[in-house]
């Protein structure tokens, strides 16, 4: 995978949104929306992306609108 020119150490951001409630959800995914720094709907986060943020994302995709920022 190339790497593609974004913030100033030349790698891509991550602007995540929580767009659904985790209420109900198993304990492991409010974990994750936890560290990703979520609280509440509609809350946006920027992080970096890494395989380890991308992999957050995965395992709560159906909760999250992700957009990447150049």
């Amino acid at each position: 995978m190339a790497k593609t020119q974004g913030s100033k150490t030349g790698t891509k951001q991550l602007a995540i949104t929580l767009v659904r409630s985790f209420i109900g959800r198993p304990g492991k995914h409010k974990k994750v929306v936890a560290g990703l720094g979520l609280r509440k709907i509609s809350q946006t986060v920027i992080r970096q992306d890494t395989p380890q943020t991308r992999g957050m994302i995965h395992k709560i995709s159906h909760l999250l609108e992700v957009k990447e920022i150049s």
